[in-house]
């Protein structure tokens, strides 16, 4: 793991960002974007992955870091279900959720890892 300096150099912070601009565009397409309820809602949890992690890297103590991280995982956890709402209901197709839920699960994997490298060092 290289120096980290500012919370945009957290490769779990870049895919999420990207994870982000991808349910923007998803939820902005046919029958999803007038499903108001859950447009907004995973779209605040996509944004919720990236500010947790922002925002516990700027408390500057592992523990707390920690703690968000743990919020950020949640996060990720909640797409991931509401993907599989957007997919029972065809707002999405099977290639575009299959996309975004391994970016979620690949999100995940870098936020538990961050985690378990934190937690020996606190």
């Amino acid at each position: 793991m290289g120096k980290i300096e500012k919370f945009e150099d957290i490769e779990a912070w870049q895919k999420g960002r990207q994870l982000v601009k991808e349910i923007y565009f998803i939820s902005e397409e046919g029958r999803f974007k007038r499903d108001f309820a859950l447009k907004e809602q995973i779209r605040r949890a996509a944004i919720s992955v990236i500010s947790n992690i922002a925002e516990g890297f700027a408390r500057r103590t592992n523990k707390e870091f920690i703690q968000f991280l743990y919020i950020s995982h949640g996060s990720v956890a909640e797409i991931e279900a509401q993907l599989y709402v957007a997919i029972d209901l065809n707002y999405i197709e099977t290639e575009k959720f299959n996309s975004l839920y391994n970016l979620c699960y690949e999100i995940s994997k870098m936020i538990m890892g961050l985690i378990k490298y934190l937690s020996t060092r606190s």
